[in-house]
């Protein structure tokens, strides 16, 4: 190693004589651009690019007469050590092969010894990574000792101009090398050649000429324009440059990339200069709202003191009224649950799980503990005796859906939430139970994310009769938890929403008062039943008020979109519970179906009338089915949320409400959370429609969506907060995240709290319009803030839906 470092200073310090410099024919041009090309392009090593290019140069080299012929590279080309070229693979085989005797001459010892002791003196170019070889043989070999290279972290040019006196080979008549650079890479003609011979007269040395600049591992590029502009060495060049050469300008003179800290650094800088607020964007200009009331929540006299008792009390006294019926895939009835049998396999349920479930002469399960159902969509009528006998047991029901895979990406967050809960059991039906995934000994497998559960099938007969002298704890409705509902943020996690006796009661009786809810009542459910609306209407306030539930699994909505229709028409349902996708994939299908009548309903509840598309499902719907017996004022849009339940509905017309209302605002002022109104012919607006008047009982306000819960202006959009008895108590075991959205105090800009009672985040965005309608544009989960402005992603769904997709939307795109 030391000795090829030694011949390698060497070589760098020889440089060649003026008497053999000479034009390179067109070809060997060619070719060496084209080797420059390959190399810049990474077509080629730097290997084989040295291997390559001194194969191409050693007929040219200009050789010097007198010295040893030990360092003579071959008998045809006798070059001295000044010709060597410093990165050709020749010189570095010859200094790696220690065997060769003609490196033990005392004239070589001497020469190395001269180098290095020249070598400490002299300030010598640092190596780098990406050079080209042509450029760095020729200025290596060249430069003189006073030549300074810049960083390459720099990626900069930096030159220093000295005019020095070469002394240690000023005997030998150096040429300028520029001169000879030009005539080897350029390959000037014979006119140029003799121009540059005339004037340069004497071959005056390169240090009497100009200065030399270092080139680092990105200036290759720099230093064949300056050479070739030869503005500093007044050296005339041909202009015609062939288009390889031109090529390889261009490739090595593209901008080196920043480092990747320096993408950051201009990125943040530039999200500072555009989050700059907009001095004529529009601001709100109302007065402060004042929070809005619903009317007072009704007192009822023989209204049930809890669920169960209510459950108790139409077991005993109806049992043969319907309950619920359920459908099988092709439309027909499979099974009518009256609320005698849901009484008594209640109770059968309740028994078997407090005395006939233990571990080790211990009871499995105590009251208050948690336990997961597990049942599938198609099947509401265990899922209802699951819910009921956990009540009775006072258990805590935790609703979840079925797994579908032992590693399921969303049942993982499902587990963790059963963790948290400590839940150890979990009931099923048996045809579920079968469908799930087995391990090697027959049982169920431990999903990933999952504690280890012990899976109860609550099919008849596995439930066993309690004895005469047992029944079940009826007690008032109290604050202790009632069930457990599941919520997926936008992150995918999942939480709890803990709902107490009291609350579950309290939202049975609001929303019995705000739909006008009578006993016997036939309700078709198309939701879920296990969560929000389908759980609130299907399972808990039909109980509360002895009403007949007709329940549509989504697989038979897939495969007959009609059947909801067919059995309000059917049945003669007074109300229908549904999404506004269900009501736009009817108007697909209607066609198929003529003889059928809407004129029943009183009411046709749309659970997501907050959803900015739902207007126009509705106005297409009535469009249709208007003809069909189906009255404008029987569409009854409401918003609601998992954490405060209802928020708002629009009631049904015998109540004396106002006319619905329709809110078409600006999609401008809207991204600066201000209410704008518009006109209907502008592309740019956004058409909503109420979601009716504040729940029975209820207080709700409007505040900023940032920081401190300020209320709103009246032209102002916020989040809509609500305060009532009715709504989540928390996120279960998450007290932080609880006190941020069930514990809020809106306060005026003065500071001043608008109540001394807490205030529930509904996610909903929003604000009060005229004649105390809510009108929703948006949800905390869906918004996108971009260069300062608010933009929902419901929006793009909505206007996604409201243009014509031949003429907006293109292929590809």
């Amino acid at each position: 190693m030391a000795e090829r470092t030694s011949t390698g200073l060497l070589t760098m310090m020889l440089e060649p004589t003026p008497a053999v410099a000479m034009t390179l024919p067109a070809e060997v041009r060619e070719k060496l651009a084209e080797l420059e090309l390959e190399l810049s392009e990474g077509d080629i090593t730097q290997k084989g690019y040295e291997k390559k290019r001194s194969k191409l140069l050693a007929p040219y080299i200009p050789q010097i007469q007198g010295v040893d012929p030990s360092l003579q590279i071959d008998n045809r080309i006798q070059a001295s050590p000044q010709a060597v070229l410093p990165g050709s693979k020749l010189n570095k085989s010859r200094a790696a092969n220690t065997r060769d005797e003609r490196f033990r001459s005392d004239l070589h010892t001497e020469a190395v010894q001269a180098a290095l002791a020249k070598y400490k003196e002299r300030k010598m170019p640092m190596p780098s990574k990406r050079r080209s070889v042509l450029v760095q043989s020729s200025v290596e070999a060249c430069t003189p000792p006073d030549t300074s290279s810049a960083s390459e972290d720099e990626g900069s040019l930096r030159r220093q101009g000295r005019l020095t006196t070469s002394t240690p080979y000023q005997g030998h008549g150096h040429p300028a090398v520029e001169h000879w650079f030009n005539r080897v890479i350029q390959g000037s003609s014979t006119s140029s050649s003799a121009s540059s011979t005339s004037s340069h007269p004497g071959g005056r040395s390169i240090t009497n000429t100009t200065a030399h600049a270092a080139l680092n591992a990105n200036a290759a590029a720099t230093a064949l324009a300056d050479l070739m502009a030869h503005t500093q060495l007044g050296v005339p060049v041909n202009s015609r440059v062939s288009n390889k050469i031109q090529q390889l300008l261009n490739t090595l003179k593209r901008p080196k990339r920043p480092p990747l800290r320096e993408f950051f650094v201009d990125d943040f800088e530039e999200l500072l200069d555009v989050q700059q607020p907009d001095p004529n964007q529009p601001k709100p200009e109302g007065q402060q709202m004042s929070p809005l009331e619903g009317e007072p929540l009704g007192v009822v006299t023989n209204w049930p003191p809890s669920l169960p008792a209510a459950l108790q009390r139409w077991g005993t006294t109806h049992p043969k009224s319907p309950c619920l019926t359920a459908l099988d895939n092709a439309g027909k009835s499979v099974y009518t649950l009256t609320y005698g049998k849901l009484w008594t396999r209640s109770q059968k349920l309740a028994y078997t799980l407090l005395n006939k479930l233990s571990t080790r002469n211990e009871p499995l399960l105590v009251p208050g503990d948690r336990v997961a159902l597990v049942f599938p969509n198609n099947d509401p009528v265990m899922f209802m005796v699951a819910f009921y006998g956990c009540l009775l047991a006072e258990l805590v029901p935790v609703p979840i859906e079925v797994p579908l895979t032992r590693k399921d990406a969303g049942s993982q967050q499902i587990g963790f939430l059963l963790g948290s809960c400590g839940v150890t059991l979990a009931l099923t039906t048996d045809a579920c139970q079968k469908g799930l995934p087995k391990a090697q000994t027959g049982e169920v497998v431990t999903f990933k994310g999952w504690p280890r559960l012990l899976w109860f099938v609550t099919d008849g007969k596995h439930v066993v009769k309690p004895p005469k002298d047992w029944h079940p704890p009826i007690r008032e409705a109290s604050n202790e938890i009632a069930y457990i509902e599941y919520k997926t943020s936008k992150e995918g996690s999942t939480m709890g929403i803990t709902v107490s006796h009291s609350v579950m009661l309290a939202h049975c009786h609001a929303l019995t008062q705000a739909c006008c809810y009578t006993e016997a009542e036939t309700i078709t459910n198309v939701l879920d039943f296990k969560r929000e609306a389908g759980l609130w209407h299907g399972v808990l306030t039909s109980v509360m008020n002895r009403m007949h539930v007709i329940s549509i699994p989504y697989s038979l909505m897939k495969v007959n979109p009609l059947s909801w229709i067919q059995k309000v028409h059917t049945y003669k349902a007074r109300v229908a519970v549904v999404k506004s996708r269900d009501m736009h994939w009817s108007l697909l299908a209607q066609r198929d179906q003529r003889d059928i009548s809407l004129s029943s309903l009183r009411m046709l509840i749309v659970a997501d009338g907050a959803n900015p598309w739902s207007i126009s499902s509705c106005d297409a719907f009535l469009n249709v089915f208007q003809a069909r017996g189906l009255r404008p004022e029987v569409i009854c849009p409401c918003a609601s949320s998992s954490e405060a339940m209802t928020v708002a509905i629009r009631r049904p017309p015998e109540m004396g409400v106002p006319p619905p209302g329709k809110a078409v605002l600006s999609m401008g002022g809207l991204s600066h959370s201000v209410i704008r109104v518009d006109t209907e012919e502008k592309l740019s607006v956004l058409t909503v429609q109420d979601v009716g008047q504040v729940m029975p009982g209820a207080l709700i306000c409007v505040v900023r969506v940032e920081g401190t819960p300020y209320l709103c202006q009246t032209d102002e959009v916020g989040e809509i907060c609500v305060s009532s008895g009715s709504t989540g108590l928390a996120y279960y075991g998450l007290p932080g995240m609880t006190k941020n959205i069930f514990e809020t105090i809106p306060i005026t800009l003065s500071g001043v709290p608008i109540s001394d009672r807490p205030f529930t985040r509904t996610s909903l965005l929003g604000f009060v319009g005229p004649d105390s309608l809510v009108f929703v544009v948006g949800k905390m989960d869906g918004l996108m803030v971009v260069s300062g402005r608010r933009h929902n992603a419901d929006d793009v769904v909505a206007t996604a839906l409201a243009v014509e997709p031949m003429k907006f939307v293109y292929r590809g795109r």
